[in-house]
């Protein structure tokens, strides 16, 4: 009797640690999906997350290219009406006076002749001038000019009105660029940069640089005058301009300056098909 009651009391216990370890196994896998569950729900919503921040990213991107492209537009439309005004309206008055003079020309009195003809002269260097200035300013005049042609005539006109010696050094083959709108901003950026110069740094020497490589067209841009500490001079209105200019055509913009030791800018633009600005 005492021995088939030991044999019970086993067999329970047997049953009943079987049933805890089934139980306890049963605890550990819904533990397990749980937790599985969880990080997969973690991931999931870390993915989302990331993607809606790239969403805004891109988004914000193409917001800023778009208002930076609104922005150049608008430049380059003031910038053609100046030019246009210039060459019709200031123009046109200069001309007149022009031939005015030529007519005055045979009725001046010889003791004033040679002052006469000198300031004829200065009259027709400014309508020269002039005109150069406003086919400068014009982004149709540019396109059809090319880029390479309008940096020599730039160059030329800063040695013709002595404001300083221009010199511009050309290597590789020109054809390979042949995006007609990116070429005016690059344009505008180094006429920005002359422009720096001539009115800030009291340079007597500028260089200019086209280096027409196989997939990318180096600018590199370098004058003599006193330099300027960049770190004050960030939030200019001329060095964002070049740079935003730089920023929407993808190009790597580098400048650099040192007091007394000059300034120089050096872009790196990748050529691009040509893109879907209208100026």
């Amino acid at each position: 009797m005492i021995r088939s009651l030991l044999f019970i009391l086993r067999q329970n216990q047997a049953v009943s640690t079987a049933a805890e370890r089934y139980l306890l196994l049963y605890m550990i896998a819904v533990l397990i999906i749980v937790t599985a569950l969880i990080i997969i729900f973690f991931i999931v919503f870390q993915k989302r997350k990331n993607k809606l921040l790239l969403d805004k990213i891109e988004r914000e991107k193409v917001f800023q290219e778009e208002l930076s492209n609104t922005q150049i537009e608008i430049q380059e439309q003031t910038l053609k009406n100046i030019g246009q005004e210039l060459h019709d309206n200031i123009g046109q008055l200069l001309s007149v006076a022009n031939m005015q003079m030529s007519i005055m020309n045979m009725q001046v009195q010889e003791s004033i002749k040679d002052q006469f003809t000198e300031t004829k002269n200065v009259v027709k260097e400014s309508l020269s001038e002039l005109r150069a200035l406003s086919k400068s300013l014009n982004s149709d005049v540019i396109v059809n000019r090319g880029f390479q042609k309008s940096v020599e005539n730039e160059v030329a006109r800063l040695n013709k009105l002595q404001l300083l010696s221009a010199q511009l050094e050309i290597t590789g083959d020109e054809t390979t660029f042949t995006n007609s709108k990116d070429s005016i901003i690059l344009f505008r950026i180094i006429q920005e940069f002359i422009s720096n110069t001539v009115k800030y740094a009291s340079a007597a020497s500028l260089m200019v640089k086209l280096d027409y490589q196989e997939q990318q067209l180096i600018i590199h841009i370098e004058d003599d005058g006193k330099g300027f500490d960049i770190a004050s001079a960030e939030k200019g209105a001329g060095l964002l301009n070049m740079k935003s200019r730089a920023d929407l055509i993808h190009a790597a913009f580098n400048l650099r300056s040192e007091i007394k030791e000059g300034t120089s800018l050096q872009i790196n633009y990748p050529y691009r098909e040509e893109t879907k600005l209208i100026f």
